[in-house]
């Protein structure tokens, strides 16, 4: 009776973090390349954007998501709201403002891998899917 509990229970919650094809997921994050991009003019929403703003582009999270990306090879961390599209370069999973990429130490590099985790998430499924 204890192991078919356990299977009725941690089946559900194993799936929702399943992973993904191009993409490392534990723990339901995401992990790959981040590239940074001169943020001006206007989102995919419409809202205008500045260089100085901690926002980030992302192919399939819902805009205005909190994100907590760490990068892989200094440790820092940061903290962006998804507030575009993108990134459109094959093989990167998001694209981080000037001020962002300051923040994290990559922007002399240009590209760098991170880690993405969702801020405040319950626990209610792994929202990332392939890119």
């Amino acid at each position: 009776m204890r192991t078919l509990w356990l299977a009725a229970v941690a089946v559900p919650l194993l799936a929702g973090c399943a992973r993904q094809p191009g993409a490392v997921q534990a723990s339901c994050a995401q992990e790959g390349l981040a590239s940074w991009y001169y943020a001006v003019g206007r989102t995919a929403a419409g809202e205008k954007l500045h260089a100085q703003e901690m926002i980030a582009a992302h192919r399939t999270l819902p805009l205005g998501t909190i994100v907590r990306v760490t990068a892989l090879d200094n440790g820092r961390s940061i903290v962006v709201r998804i507030g575009d599209r993108g990134p459109f370069a094959k093989g990167r999973i998001i694209d981080l403002s000037r001020a962002a990429a300051d923040q994290l130490g990559m922007r002399g590099e240009g590209v760098t891998r991170v880690r993405l985790e969702i801020e405040g998430t319950t626990g209610t499924g792994c929202p990332f899917t392939a890119a």
